[in-house]
């Protein structure tokens, strides 16, 4: 069938094209390349260079014909958020409505969105699931929750079927390694880790050490991207078989901590990584564990490649590839 991926070019659209294409499906990315990468385009896929703040671009690339979208285009820098909340309402919630119009002028009845765990704000109980409060913290969880809200709308007044795949924390490369694009300017732990060990940054700043944790400094839930990706196309294939919407969270329901990802990207790479403990980020909780009960239930879904040591080595391989 044919998908058209928004955002594919990106760290997590690639990635997810990458498994639609390994599928079997018929997919095209449609991308503005302002953080996505060429490098992350693969030739078996076509590719429209557009814009979702281009109503007309979108219209234009849908009407050759798609069953479904995958929407993953959007502004993800939660501190950057607070400062410029307007840049982030229209890129992330103006820009899904100039999508879903498209979508539904072009008869595609399909949208599988990529949100985010910062739609729950700092938890009340862990690990979360689909049931706990959203309560988001920054402006970007707000953006999430709102085109999470959107889609309910659409699904209730125009019959699209959505998925929403809320992700915990994404890591890992392909490992088979066909995909080397590396993110600009990242802001994720293990991304800016992999920096300091090729020597890119000088030394990690690790945001707080006197957590109530294991050892003083926050937990995390890191899943596999290829995890993730996989997730997209058996949200699709729930879908067309089921006829139902659905929102689902996605993590490996294992917490790591940032002292943990360090001492074990110190092993796998061989560097020293110097890092520094400094003071806390407003809003950073303490942990954040996903529950993918229903991920499982309902998809069949299950972590493969989201162990500690495929996490880092894939991103090692990437990066060592990547950074010459």
């Amino acid at each position: 069938m044919k998908v058209l991926v928004i955002g594919g070019a990106g760290y997590i659209g690639s990635h997810v094209t990458r498994a639609f294409l390994d599928s079997g499906h018929e997919v095209t990315v449609f991308d503005n390349l302002s953080t996505g990468s060429r490098d992350n385009l693969f030739e078996e896929a076509g590719f429209v260079h557009g814009d979702i703040m281009r109503p007309e671009q979108l219209r234009d690339a849908m009407a050759k014909g798609y069953d479904a979208c995958v929407h993953l285009a959007a502004l993800k820098a939660a501190g950057q958020s607070m400062v410029d909340p307007a840049m982030y309402a229209k890129a992330n919630i103006c820009g899904t409505v100039n999508i879903l119009e498209a979508a539904m002028n072009a008869g595609i009845g399909m949208v599988i969105f990529s949100s985010s765990a910062a739609v729950f704000g700092t938890p009340s109980y862990l690990p979360i699931d689909e049931d706990h409060p959203k309560e988001p913290e920054n402006f970007y969880g707000f953006t999430k929750l709102e085109i999470e809200r959107l889609l309910t709308w659409y699904d209730r007044l125009k019959g699209l079927r959505y998925a929403a795949i809320r992700y915990f924390n994404a890591a890992g490369y392909d490992s088979l390694g066909r995909i080397n694009g590396l993110e600009r300017n990242p802001e994720n732990l293990l991304p800016i880790v992999m920096e300091v060990a090729m020597g890119v940054r000088e030394e990690l700043s690790i945001y707080g050490g006197d957590y109530p944790t294991r050892d003083g400094t926050c937990i995390r839930d890191y899943v596999h991207v290829s995890d993730l990706a996989r997730a997209h196309v058996q949200a699709f294939d729930y879908i067309l078989n089921q006829d139902k919407s659905l929102s689902v969270n996605l993590g490996s329901e294992v917490g790591v901590s940032v002292m943990e990802m360090v001492d074990a990207a110190r092993k796998v790479t061989g560097r020293e990584i110097p890092a520094r403990v400094v003071e806390r980020r407003p809003g950073d909780p303490a942990e954040l564990v996903a529950s993918s009960r229903l991920g499982a239930e309902l998809l069949g879904w299950k972590p493969m490649y989201s162990s500690l040591e495929e996490l880092i080595g894939s991103t090692w391989n990437a990066y060592q590839k990547g950074i010459q």
